[in-house]
């Protein structure tokens, strides 16, 4: 059995589309990265967790209230880009309202009712939704790694700051390249 689990963070419409709420080009950018990521777990039968930003419609949330609209549900805005196809009867796809991944959803059921103890994080924003996801983790004790180059938010001096204090503190960083050896080798 594969205790691994790839969390695919926020890679939905309304960061990684032209035409989102809350675009960064860096989105964009990381995608096919992404998906040879999200491709070579799928060949070694790793769990594959989609993890949905959503925000309610039209109801009133504090922590949103101060920021642009975006991934509100109901709109395209909170589809999972078509870049990384989603098989609706292996994958999970988690909604979540705060940024980790963790917060008030059963991701950790679902990890635990599949025997996770690793997990492989890919995503958007590095500084908010990666880092607190990858903070939940630690604390739950999973095994976090963190792929470098799967991973992006709208400043490359802060992506770096938070990847450098993930390794430091919090989990495992590396490389797509690197992942890849390590599944072939049967390390994770």
């Amino acid at each position: 059995m594969n205790k691994t689990a790839l969390l695919i963070v926020d890679m939905v419409k309304d960061f990684t589309d032209p035409d989102g709420l809350v675009f960064y080009p860096q989105n964009r950018e990381i995608l096919p990265k992404i998906k040879a990521v999200l491709d070579a777990c799928r060949e070694h039968d790793c769990l594959i967790v989609f993890l949905q930003h959503c925000n309610r419609k039209d109801k009133e949330d504090r922590r949103i209230s101060s920021m642009r609209p975006n991934c509100i549900e109901g709109t395209d805005g909170i589809e999972i880009d078509p870049m990384l196809p989603v098989d609706e009867k292996r994958d999970y796809v988690i909604k979540k309202r705060r940024y980790s991944g963790f917060f008030a959803t059963d991701l950790d059921l679902v990890l635990r009712q599949n025997h996770i103890e690793n997990l492989i994080i890919v995503g958007t924003k590095t500084n908010c939704c990666i880092r607190a996801t990858v903070t939940d983790a630690f604390y739950l004790n999973y095994n976090a790694i963190v792929i470098s180059d799967c991973v992006a938010t709208n400043s490359e001096e802060v992506n770096r700051v938070h990847l450098e204090d993930i390794r430091k503190y919090l989990g495992q960083v590396m490389d797509s390249e690197t992942l890849f050896e390590q599944l072939e080798k049967k390390e994770l």
